[in-house]
């Protein structure tokens, strides 16, 4: 089976992308949801993460969110190291789950996965852009951030131009049609 990895800046729209292929009949794993998963319930990363970020990493028993963005979105070494500790537990994750489906192909979407090597693992990659003032709107109408929040997002993340020569597939997403007329051009390519 197939591999193919879905990723994109925030704001780029890979949720929606990944919602057609889905319609598409393709089984979809949400890397960023699961790693939010695991962080949450799996023991051993828990333990990992309260280690680097200690008591104020987690609240109630819930990983603190805004505490960790605030640390890691400053410090990209910290991010780097919360990197290391979730992207594995991911990854073995994401083995299980694959076991599990079925089809030509399956879709790991993941914000990161051309700067961690994650798509060295896929079959096929695909990049989802869209233009900077886009991407913070539907930012600023989707999260509870600042303007300068999202910017320090978009700035610990490579720029589109650093990963379209690594990707095999480049879809614009900001008309809606057009978009899916994309992923359908693109689902007939890799389907068979």
């Amino acid at each position: 089976m197939k591999v193919v990895g879905l990723t994109g800046g925030i704001g780029s729209g890979k949720s929606t992308i990944a919602q057609m292929f889905k319609k598409l009949g393709v089984s979809v794993y949400i890397a960023d949801d699961e790693a939010k998963l695991l962080m949450n319930t799996n023991q051993v990363v828990k333990k990992q993460i309260s280690e680097l970020f200690g008591d104020k990493a987690y609240k109630s028993g819930s990983l603190n969110r805004e505490y960790i963005a605030s640390v890691v979105f400053n410090d990209s070494s910290i991010l780097n190291k919360l990197n290391g500790i979730v992207h594995p537990a991911v990854a073995e994750h994401f083995a299980q789950w694959k076991e599990k489906q079925t089809g030509n192909y399956v879709i790991k979407e993941a914000a990161v996965l051309i700067e961690n090597d994650g798509y060295k693992q896929c079959d096929y990659t695909i990049l989802v852009t869209a233009p900077i003032d886009i991407r913070i709107e539907r930012v600023l109408k989707r999260d509870n951030i600042t303007r300068d929040q999202i910017l320090s997002r978009i700035n610990n993340q490579w720029e589109d131009s650093r990963k379209i020569p690594l990707v095999d597939f480049v879809i614009d997403n900001v008309d809606l049609e057009d978009t899916e007329n994309q992923v359908y051009e693109i689902h007939n390519k890799i389907s068979f």
